[in-house]
């Protein structure tokens, strides 16, 4: 007979070699997007994501399926990247939760994690749509209820929910036209067979120890509005780490807060259950994880010089000077949005931006960058701005676990929606009052965004050649050509089209100046009566991004 149960070294060693798996696959995964852009990153995403958990999981020696099951859902929660990752990360925490109170797993314990896993991801998502991730965990677990007592056997039970989904699988370009068009099945799902196709085989003893670290991690840092010169720093080692503990009270955590206080600045500490996320500026480390240790273990420690690496802009405060965590905040208002490009950057930062968080298309932030930038900005409401539609859930991930402050997310799918945010804003108003403005403000807003096809694929009735120009309209390919200025002309009659009055043209990093003032004149000949701007956005995969209102 095979294996009969599953305990926690057990599911370590699946949960390594899933995350495995899924890292040397994740191009694969990448190439099946839909849209033939040059962003398809849900195998990235999802491989940061199961990356995260499998760290934590790693971690731990214990036969205990529930605490190693909790200690992936940590960190998955807080390393989510992109939609495909935070709803990965919502299936771990429901497996976890389904767990709870079992020390090793049969297959009824299983089939009732993965049914709560399945519920957890639905309920993640604000409008569930058939034929993706969703679909797959949840013919998982209807799979599994059907099947956990029928054999005593873990690998043949697990075997056959897996080819139950992936059956499923096959047939999700039935259940979404977009699919079809392209000729792939989904991505998130076939990411998550992946992982459990690897996992499976982690059973029968091919398991994997060691965990590989060699996935390309997007670049997502939070830039400060402004840097501090090194003279200005006074606390030089920006440092941050996790306090393991089961045994916390808010009396030990405002000890230990008054502690920091003593020590250093900018600190934040955010708690999560059992795990304690702290970052402090100090000029003695080594004293503060010695402090910590009193409260419990510690984990994921990052202690960086700032003097040295003040001009990189990274993973600290631009205040020299942090406010005291007992006062009051700064002001009532503060922004943190996601950004990519210098010219865009800059632009947000003189609008009254706080923290550009560094991301965007194929570079999504994790919801813990997300997190870290809220909490380095003193205000008692923060705005965040995902400006990319790939970005909302990990945005509003990060909302949902700050317990700090007042977070509103504002789900601006663009950078030019999130502009026009900005600029709606007005000190004047309350903050009910601004959130309406700024989400009308959205509304008026259309967004243009010009790239190149990557592969050959059909979308909506149109064939799209490897190389053509593709040109969009508010995330949706609006249409293609060989010629990337005569394209882009198209689509800036067709946003015109729209009644626009104001329209925009930011060029990025392989567009020159000229090139985008040629649109500029194109419009001034054709639409005297609208107003046209040139900027230089920076922007990486987009030649042109185009705002309409």
């Amino acid at each position: 007979m095979g294996t009969v149960s599953i305990d926690g070294n057990l599911l370590k060693k699946m949960i390594v070699a899933g995350s495995n798996a899924l890292n040397r696959r994740r191009a694969e995964i990448d190439a099946m997007n839909v849209f033939p852009v040059p962003d398809g990153d849900t195998g990235v995403n999802m491989a940061m994501t199961v990356l995260a958990a499998a760290r934590e999981a790693a971690k731990l020696n214990t036969p205990n399926i529930y605490d190693v099951a909790k200690a992936a859902s940590g960190g998955a929660l807080r390393g989510a990247r992109g939609n495909s990752g935070v709803i990965m990360s919502q299936l771990f925490r429901g497996f976890a939760k389904g767990l709870e109170g079992v020390d090793i797993a049969v297959a009824a314990d299983l089939a009732n994690a993965s049914r709560r896993a399945m519920e957890t991801a639905y309920k993640a998502v604000m409008k569930p749509k058939e034929g993706t991730i969703l679909t797959i965990a949840r013919a998982l677990s209807e799979k599994a209820a059907a099947s956990a007592g029928a054999s005593e056997d873990m690998e043949g039970f697990i075997a056959r929910c897996l080819k139950h989904a992936n059956d499923v699988l096959e047939h999700t370009p039935q259940m979404l036209p977009e699919l079809m068009q392209a000729g792939v099945v989904d991505a998130g799902g076939k990411g998550l067979l992946v992982v459990l196709e690897s996992a499976l085989k982690a059973m029968s003893g091919s398991a994997e120890e060691l965990l590989e670290i060699g996935a390309h991690t997007p670049e997502s840092r939070s830039l400060s509005a402004a840097a501090s010169a090194p003279g200005d720093i006074k606390f030089g080692y920006c440092t941050e780490f996790f306090i393991m503990t089961k045994n916390v009270t808010e009396e030990i955590e405002s000890d230990f807060k008054r502690y920091l206080e003593s020590v250093g600045d900018s600190i934040v500490a955010v708690a999560d259950d059992d795990l304690i996320k702290i970052h402090v500026h100090t000029n003695h480390p080594g004293r503060v994880l010695e402090k910590a240790m009193q409260i419990g273990g510690l984990t994921n420690m990052k202690i960086e010089n700032m003097r040295l690496q003040h001009t990189s802009l990274i993973n600290f405060s631009s205040r020299s000077e942090a406010p005291d965590p007992g006062a009051a905040p700064h002001k009532a208002i503060g922004f943190a949005a996601v950004s990519s490009g210098a010219g865009f950057n800059e632009l947000f930062i003189s609008l009254g931006a706080d923290e550009i968080i560094h991301g965007g298309q194929t570079m999504n932030p994790s919801t813990d960058d997300i997190l870290n930038a809220i909490s380095r900005i003193s205000a008692e409401t923060v705005y965040v701005l995902p400006n990319n539609k790939n970005i909302i859930l990990a945005a509003e991930q990060a909302a949902r676990i700050c317990a700090e402050k007042r977070v509103i997310v504002l789900p601006a799918m663009s950078i030019p929606q999130g502009l026009s945010c900005m600029i709606s804003y007005s000190d004047m108003f309350s903050v009910e009052e601004n959130t309406k403005a700024m989400r009308e403000a959205m509304k008026n807003t259309h967004s243009g965004q010009v790239t190149v096809a990557v592969r050959e694929t059909t979308v909506k009735g149109v064939e799209i050649h490897k190389g053509d120009y593709l040109y969009l309209l508010d995330n949706e390919i609006e249409l293609t050509d060989t010629n990337l200025q005569r394209g882009a002309e198209r689509l800036i009659d067709r946003m015109a089209e729209n009644g626009a009055e104001v329209i925009a043209v930011y060029y990025g990093q392989e567009t020159d100046a000229k090139q985008a003032h040629e649109l500029a004149d194109f419009v001034k000949a054709k639409r005297p009566d609208i107003e046209i701007e040139v900027l230089n956005g920076g922007q990486p995969v987009y030649f042109y991004v185009i705002s309409a209102e």
